[in-house]
């Protein structure tokens, strides 16, 4: 067995426990000040422990290795990696801002074919739109189909009644998501 296996092994139990923390607390369905208090209570001392174990691996890793250069960009990075246990709302990882830009990153090379660079930035704002709409829990759809048939008679000076959040809010939460 390779020497970077139990080091390995034991950091991923490790982030295992901190994730055990957050769906605990999704499990409570806790509100953010409960959920900070969790992670200030738990998540702070098993942080300690991660970081404590990352720093005694650089003598086992090369530095240029991909452990050794993971192991380097955590530490380095500490201060944002520890910072969601500071407020309640937000997330450990970033994995929602990764999932609503793989579409994007799917389609790069299609984007090269745009036609213009207007189009693509017209592409761009009609995919912000709806990553946006699929953010809030709202039919991409419906809202564009509504605002689509509106937007021409709606006063300019009301425009940011046509954005997805306030839309929601107008239409009500169950019709946005129906499409009723």
């Amino acid at each position: 067995m390779p020497t970077t296996a139990i080091p390995c092994a034991q950091v991923l139990a490790i982030v295992g426990q901190l994730y055990g923390i957050e769906r605990a607390a999704s499990d409570k369905q806790m509100d953010a000040p409960a959920r900070q208090r969790l992670r200030q209570e738990e998540a702070r001392t098993i942080l300690g422990k991660l970081r404590a174990c990352l720093q005694e691996q650089p003598a086992a890793a090369l530095p240029r290795s991909p452990l050794g250069a993971a192991i380097g960009y955590a530490l380095r990075n500490w201060a944002a990696l520890v910072r969601y246990t500071e407020d309640g709302r937000l997330k450990i990882d970033n994995n929602g801002a990764e999932q609503a830009l793989r579409p994007i990153v799917l389609g790069r090379k299609n984007w090269l074919f745009a036609g213009s660079e207007a189009a693509a930035q017209r592409t761009a704002i009609l995919c912000s739109l709806v990553q946006t709409c699929k953010h809030l829990q709202i039919n991409p759809f419906v809202y564009l189909r509504d605002v689509i048939e509106r937007v021409s008679t709606h006063p300019a000076r009301l425009v940011l009644e046509l954005t997805p959040r306030e839309w929601r809010q107008r239409r009500g939460d169950a019709a946005a998501r129906s499409g009723a």
